[in-house]
């Protein structure tokens, strides 16, 4: 079973950057498909992107194609999410997910998570 832990999130005004880290332990995260989804006040979770365990495939919801990238390092047992040009509409709470199977933009179909962390994006 592997545990997860992300950091990284905080308040950054409209226009500005952001990296979110999950840090896995218990398992080597090489055996997963890595995802990031956010959840923002009174909504159901969004996935947000998915990276295949080689790090070869990704996927990214459209709302935040070409703003976000996702990557990861099997040897640091590390994921990211490297977020620019954020809105306010992307404030949430994000979470780190794994499932030890081909990558999915279902959110529902991840077996493990972490406990999230807050983004806030002031206008």
């Amino acid at each position: 079973q592997v545990q997860l832990v992300e950091s990284g999130g905080g308040l950054v005004q409209a226009g500005g950057s952001l990296r979110l880290s999950c840090a896995a332990s218990g398992r080597t995260l090489s055996d997963y498909a890595m995802a990031w989804v956010r959840q923002a006040p009174g909504k159901e979770r969004e996935f947000v992107a998915v990276i295949s365990w080689n790090g070869v495939n990704t996927v990214y919801a459209a709302s935040v194609k070409g703003r976000f990238t996702i990557s990861r390092d099997n040897a640091k047992n590390t994921v990211a999410l490297q977020m620019n040009s954020l809105k306010p509409e992307d404030t949430a709470v994000y979470y780190c997910a794994a499932r030890s199977s081909k990558i999915a933009t279902t959110w529902t179909l991840y077996n493990y998570w972490g406990q999230g962390t807050q983004v806030t994006v002031s206008s």
